[in-house]
């Protein structure tokens, strides 16, 4: 099950931010990923497991490799998350500034 902590362990690497944003210009395979970056091929392959068992990469087979492209499963979850933490923070403010004193003293 896809959650939103996941997501962000996932995205909290540099290196596969840097895989993401590969993978995110264009689909591509883990050799060319690894051609792109400082890093082995199995780490490439590390990389892509994560972020594809948070639901933001996915893959296909073309002839005999695999092609990594995004997939808005993990981002979708992410930005649920974040819509009702801002709803919550919004909501919060807003009675935090109805109980603050107006200039004449008084609360609003």
């Amino acid at each position: 099950m896809l959650t939103y902590g996941t997501v962000l362990d996932s995205l909290a690497d540099p290196t596969r931010r840097d895989v993401l944003d590969l993978v995110r210009r264009k689909p591509s395979s883990v050799q060319e990923i690894a051609d792109q970056l400082p890093i082995s091929r199995p780490a490439v392959s590390q990389h892509l497991k994560i972020l594809k068992d948070a639901g933001v990469v996915t893959s296909h087979p073309v002839g005999t490799r695999r092609v990594y492209t995004v997939t808005t499963d993990g981002f979708e979850v992410l930005r649920q998350w974040l819509d009702v933490m801002w709803r919550d923070a919004l909501s919060a403010f807003a009675a935090f500034a109805d109980n603050q004193p107006n200039e004449s003293g008084a609360n609003q």
